[in-house]
């Protein structure tokens, strides 16, 4: 999820990566938040757009409280068990927003996944060259409460000695996908192959700090022969762990990159796995009482633990997983986290070569195989649809964006954009279908984009393209019901204000959180 420019500029870039990364071993967290630097350009482009929204909430039934997570909107990049994208309280409704934002390194330092504790700090994990920040910081000014620094990913030691940076990009393990427990806690895998339980509290003199509660060691179960600066030439095989999440029963589902699906009981510490042979899963996944949907590059799942913790598949579906990678996807397959929804469905995009496709199926044990899926719904241009990011679901409505032709920060610069596109699909009351509800031309190149169910906003991170060359980037909030655009917010201009996978996150006092290249950006209105 660390961000960083292509190989046609790595040769010139590699040197300043090597001095960020030495620089920022022995930094220290700034007292005070550091603003983010606007690139020239930012007085000629329109600030705001558009007119204020009067909320209106839409009502359904809101998923499940997970009883292992923390409240919903709060727990992790898709917002809550069932990856629905949504967050229960009001966003920013466009009155004179406000933009603000923390630098958290001279290079990089994106901030992907946002939680809140039952206090309301925000945590987040970071990316640097120096490995991954967990930050707790302060929600209205952005400032460093306490900072903990995660193992060096071994992506970004290959950037920096093959000069190969689509390395990063292609890479989404080392803590990125967390989430935050029942118990205020973090849980994450680490780059070492470790799942880490990790607490924070306040000292005496009012500083906060980070412990570690838990360490489970995943190495027994998965190959951890990767590239580090004392192990530069591996021979074997290195397995990173992409995601973690907690079934209802607590247990600490996991999930590799080479197809992995594990577990950690985290009273006994016992691991049992099992292997989808020659798949990938590059995905978070989602967890509901009736088991745990994973998606690979070749099929969608749910598992379920057997009594003694080892994960079993209780259906696989296949999809059309095309003939190769698209630009503005991880690998040759799904990009997205399944969304369970509705009436005990769940639902993905697939990776059909002309059109990509919005797939919803029944997810029952007992559902025949000539009856699991529901619908199969084409979206956006021949020849130019791709998602790598979640389904935003609500009810029986889903939306999905368009992220063809996006491939790190580069591919957007001197005024460039994508195709663009936003689409909202609803499944019939009685099941027999979707239709096609509204399309939106919304450009919105590579983010995790939120619904605020309380105001009825959907908000997406734009980009227009600019015929001067100016990279502007803007909070745009659309019309959950109609799809239109209501208003768009300057977030910045650069390089530096892509936000390059991270999400958009709501927080609890309504402010919207973007993850981009150099840190983190939050928006809120003044009135």
């Amino acid at each position: 999820m660390s961000p960083f420019p292509r190989r046609a500029r790595a040769r010139a870039l590699a040197v300043v990566a090597a001095l960020c990364a030495t620089v920022l071993v022995g930094a220290t967290p700034p007292a005070f938040a550091d603003e983010i630097p606007l690139a020239p350009g930012h007085r000629l482009v329109d600030h705001y757009d558009g007119a204020p929204a009067t909320a209106r909430p839409v009502p359904a039934d809101a998923p499940p409280q997970h009883p292992y997570l923390a409240p919903n909107g709060r727990s992790g990049m898709h917002a809550d068990a069932a990856g629905s994208g949504t967050h229960p309280y009001s966003g920013p409704l466009g009155r004179s927003p406000r933009v603000t934002s923390e630098k958290i390194a001279a290079l990089g330092g994106e901030c992907a996944t946002a939680t809140f504790d039952s206090g309301g700090r925000l945590l987040t994990v970071c990316g640097t060259f120096s490995g991954f920040l967990l930050k707790l910081l302060d929600p209205r000014t952005l400032a460093t409460l306490a900072e903990y620094q995660l193992p060096q990913r071994s992506s970004t030691v290959e950037a920096i000695t093959r000069l190969d940076f689509e390395k990063i990009f292609k890479d989404t393990s080392g803590g990125a996908y967390f989430y935050l427990d029942n118990m205020d806690r973090v849980v994450l895998a680490d780059s070492r192959q470790h799942v880490l339980r990790i607490a924070h509290g306040q000292n005496p003199d009012g500083s906060w700090n980070f412990t570690v509660e838990n360490d489970w060691d995943l190495t027994s179960h998965v190959p951890h022969d990767c590239v580090s600066w004392t192990n530069l030439f591996p021979s074997g095989v290195c397995d990173p762990v992409t995601s973690v999440m907690p079934d209802w029963q607590g247990r600490i589902w996991w999930v590799t990159r080479l197809g992995r699906v594990g577990t950690v009981d985290p009273a006994t510490g016992v691991l049992k796995s099992i292997r989808l042979a020659g798949e990938e899963i590059q995905n978070s996944f989602s967890v509901a009482e009736d088991g745990v949907s994973i998606v690979s590059d070749h099929a969608l799942y749910s598992f379920r633990a057997a009594a003694d913790g080892t994960p079993a598949i209780q259906w696989r579906q296949t999809y059309d997983r095309g003939t190769g990678t698209k630009p503005g996807s991880v690998n040759q397959g799904s990009g997205t986290t399944p969304d369970l929804f509705g009436d005990d469905y769940v639902a993905i995009t697939d990776n059909a070569d002309d059109r990509m496709h919005v797939l919803v199926y029944r997810r029952g044990t007992d559902v025949p195989a000539d009856r699991r899926l529901v619908c199969e719904v084409p979206v956006f241009g021949a020849g130019a649809s791709t998602t790598d990011n979640s389904l935003i679901s609500w009810g029986n409505s889903l939306v999905v964006e368009n992220n063809y032709g996006y491939e790190n920060p580069t591919t957007l610069t001197l005024g460039r954009s994508v195709v663009g596109g936003a689409t909202r699909i609803d499944v019939r009351p009685d099941g027999s279908g979707c239709d096609t509800v509204w399309e939106s031309d919304v450009r919105s190149p590579s983010t995790v984009p939120k619904l605020s169910t309380a105001n009825g906003l959907l908000y997406f991170y734009e980009k227009q393209p600019n015929a001067l060359g100016i990279d502007a980037w803007y909070l745009t909030a659309v019309d959950f019901r109609t799809g239109k655009r209501v208003w768009k917010q300057l977030t910045g201009t650069g390089l530096a204000y892509d936000n390059n996978w991270a999400p958009i996150t709501i927080g609890p006092d309504g402010t919207a959180y973007v993850g981009v290249f150099n840190g983190i950006v939050a928006v809120r209105d003044r009135a």
